[in-house]
């Protein structure tokens, strides 16, 4: 895959600018709550620590394990955000995760909206990959560089969610496009209700270089710090909620959220010429036919 990249160096000077440019016609979401009112700890809560006020939350990574939370309430589409902090310095082989998945665990026929944080080795960029889900099969991965350093400030990381779109975004800027085609098919997830999750853990064999860079331990513990939660979305009540079915009380499931925005496409634009590394839809030798949902436009 051909592409133009700037050097990090560059990328870190305009972090301001595409910052400042970037808008968003998202309404105001419903509010960050503690942390016991929306999440519980999955595993290790000694990995698990607060800062003084509770506004800030750690989790750790060690070589015994490492730390994870899930919302305790499920949605079906909406606006979801969370402001993360990643772990600085040697970060090679450790994978901070904020995801969206229908089941506790990595079921078979789980649908799931990732972001996964890969580490790399002192002084080297963060990659972010995305990828989705639907009845257990992903495969859909891309990879981006960013804009600026993740490990130095709190950035906001989103996910836009309704039967027409998927987007992600960072900061407020577009960085992904995932589209329906309106017509039932096996590769938009639409239909089950998903809780969001975040956890850090060791995943030396892959994530870093292809597994060629592996974690190293005398820098541990790895700590990824999170704040400012806000779901803005359709909370999930059996048999099925009016939320999901209207478009018309909602800012996320209206027409305006159908499509991204004049200036949203503008940043998506700057994006997709300098920042990605891999899109699955360009890799012929992984998927000799194009898969269906690559040839569908993120610009309609």
């Amino acid at each position: 895959m051909e592409m133009k990249v700037f050097p990090l160096a560059i990328l870190l000077s305009i972090a301001s600018l595409m910052a400042s440019s970037s808008t968003s016609e998202a309404a105001a979401s419903n509010g960050s709550f503690s942390f016991g009112e929306n999440f519980d700890i999955m595993w290790s809560e000694n990995h698990f620590k607060t800062s003084a006020d509770g506004q800030v939350w750690y989790l750790s990574l060690d070589n015994e394990t490492g730390c994870g939370f899930q919302t305790k309430q499920r949605y079906r589409f909406g606006w979801f955000s969370m402001k993360l902090k990643l772990v600085g310095g040697d970060s090679a082989g450790v994978v901070t995760a904020y995801y969206m998945c229908s089941e506790n665990g990595a079921g078979p026929e789980r649908d799931e909206l990732d972001f996964e944080f890969l580490g790399n080795r002192t002084d080297q960029p963060y990659t972010i990959q995305t990828n989705v889900y639907k009845n257990g099969v992903g495969g859909r991965e891309m990879r981006h560089m960013l804009w600026f350093d993740p490990t130095e400030d709190f950035h906001t990381y989103s996910i836009l969610w309704n039967n027409h779109q998927i987007v992600f975004f960072v900061d407020r800027v577009a960085v992904r496009v995932f589209k329906n085609n309106e017509k039932p098919n096996d590769f938009f997830p639409n239909e089950k209700p998903m809780f969001m999750f975040s956890s850090i853990w060791n995943a030396d064999d892959w994530a870093t270089r292809g597994g060629l860079e592996k974690t190293d331990w005398k820098k541990a513990p790895f700590v990824s710090s999170y704040s400012d939660f806000n779901a803005d979305g359709c909370q999930w009540k059996d048999p099925y909620p009016a939320c999901v079915s209207t478009t018309t009380d909602h800012w996320w499931d209206q027409y305006e959220a159908w499509h991204l925005s004049d200036s949203q496409k503008e940043d998506f634009a700057w994006v997709e010429r300098n920042l990605v590394v891999y899109d699955y839809c360009k890799d012929t030798d992984r998927y000799p036919k194009t898969p269906v949902e690559c040839s569908l436009s993120p610009w309609d």
